[in-house]
């Protein structure tokens, strides 16, 4: 991570960052519960359960630790609470310490983290409304002009092709066939064409294909859905981005040597 850290140090620092993501997390729980609701983010100042009402108490809304001390559920009216709030607390520190141990203690981690979150909670929200609210891709536009800095192995060129490459064949498909790809779809991969540059975002597309491929030949064949019955597709795409940026490069070599490349 760095030579001017001991080795005993890491682990310190590992704790840390994860408390610190397991935070992030609880919050990112809040955004995707209200964010899709109009003037809700805005209006409740403090959580509530869903069920009876009754405001979370402060000693109840340790990340990760509540939710099994509580056995997942409400403390008044004993509603189950989704197991999805843990997972997105423990996903939130599972990334603060995957991005220290792939990148290290450098900017570009912070960079990386802030997109992930973003990744996560626009796939659970896709999931939940079938949208992608535009705030969240506004708010990938500030971390992909940073990256321009952050990530200075990818071209302006390249970052300019990855900005039409993706989005702009979506565009047309959508024109020939109307509800092929959403609007958040489209504006999620020219944002983040830009980020990664088209070599990137390419590999982050065809992942995106494969899983959300794979998910729609799950449904038909449990006959959970029926041919032509859509599928969203944020999720898939978001996962895809989310492998490029970590491990994008070594899945484009990987794949170019079969080519001799």
């Amino acid at each position: 991570m760095s030579e001017y850290l001991p080795d005993s140090a890491y682990i310190y620092i590992y704790i840390f960052f994860a408390v610190v993501g397991s935070l992030i997390g609880s919050f990112l729980n809040v955004v995707i519960a209200r964010l899709p609701v109009k003037g809700k983010f805005l209006s409740e100042s403090r959580s509530k359960c869903p069920a009876c009402g009754h405001t979370i108490r402060w000693y109840d809304l340790f990340p990760v630790i509540s939710w099994i001390v509580l056995l997942g559920r409400c403390r008044d009216c004993k509603t189950r609470i989704s197991v999805r709030y843990p997972i997105v607390e423990a996903a939130g520190a599972f990334f603060a310490v995957a991005g220290i141990w792939h990148f290290g203690l450098v900017p570009v981690t912070v960079l990386v983290y802030a997109v992930t979150m973003i990744l996560l909670a626009i796939s659970l929200i896709d999931y939940d409304t079938s949208e992608i609210p535009y705030s969240l891709i506004i708010a990938l536009i500030p971390l992909a002009i940073a990256s321009i800095w952050l990530f200075p192995d990818v071209t302006l060129l390249s970052r300019f092709i990855g900005l039409f490459s993706i989005a702009l064949p979506m565009i047309l498909i959508s024109l020939i066939k109307p509800g092929a790809f959403g609007g958040g779809d489209i504006n999620l991969m020219a944002v983040c064409g830009f980020m990664l540059g088209w070599q990137l975002i390419l590999v982050a597309f065809f992942i995106g294909l494969v899983i959300c491929g794979s998910i729609a030949i799950f449904f038909l064949l449990s006959g959970k859905r029926k041919i032509g019955e859509h599928i969203v597709f944020g999720p898939s795409l978001c996962v895809g981005i989310a492998v490029s940026i970590y491990f994008g490069n070594e899945i484009l070599s990987w794949y170019l040597s079969f080519y001799g490349f």
